[in-house]
């Protein structure tokens, strides 16, 4: 029980300090030397980062935020090995902590972003099937919608649902797996709380413009 504990804290606290490394700030203050969250929506991502900055600051917070959610669940791994653990997950612990390390981040104020990179970081690391399948209804949606936040809030209520479709037609344990997508599902779709009364009020910003439209503003 002892090397639980001390696994699971140090996990904790590894996987936290990471995900509050927020890339989207540190990039934009580096390249542009400003605050991201005082500019566009005011959300620290690589959305805002993207259309206040354009794509090589975006490139660069995809980068950093994606990975960071690979680094994490990697870290949480190797600390449950090394105290010879092998009947809990250290990852989901990892994965846990530094998307909220991600949208609390104790560097920043306690001001992050809404965990969409990082959360498909985790899923990468956690099962490649859903992933790839979590990543294709989001594109889908995103190229319909033409909307990024409609396309994270689809691959957040997706994501639980695809995991506990895999896990049941495969010999592996299903609940925790479920247990633990629901919640970083549930996590980033509060994050995304005024997206979604934006898009229900048909006021939500779009990625790009059809013809149409910038014809109308002419």
């Amino acid at each position: 029980m002892f090397n639980v504990i001390c696994a699971g804290a140090l996990t904790i606290l590894a996987a936290y300090l990471i995900g509050s490394i927020d890339f989207a700030i540190i990039v934009c203050r580096i390249m542009k030397g400003d605050d991201i969250r005082n500019s566009g929506s005011g959300n620290a991502g690589m959305t805002n980062v993207l259309r206040t900055y354009g794509f090589v600051p975006a490139f660069f917070t995809l980068i950093g935020d994606f990975g960071k959610g690979i680094a994490a669940i990697e870290l949480g791994r190797l600390i449950f090995n090394e105290f010879g653990i092998i009947s809990i997950d250290g990852e989901y612990i990892a994965g846990l902590f530094v998307l909220l390390g991600h949208m609390f981040p104790i560097y920043f104020g306690f001001r992050g972003g809404k965990g969409v990179l990082t959360n498909l970081g985790i899923m990468l690391m956690i099962n490649v099937k859903v992933f790839v399948i979590t990543l294709l209804v989001m594109g889908l949606v995103i190229v319909v919608t033409r909307m990024m936040s409609a396309g994270s809030v689809a691959g957040a209520v997706v994501y639980p649902i695809i995991t506990g479709i895999e896990l049941f037609l495969s010999p592996k344990p299903v609940v925790w797996n479920v247990v633990f997508a629901t919640l970083f599902s549930l996590l980033v779709i509060f994050k995304h709380r005024n997206n979604i009364k934006s898009i229900i009020n048909g006021t939500e910003r779009k990625l790009w413009k059809t013809k149409k439209e910038k014809n109308n503003e002419k």
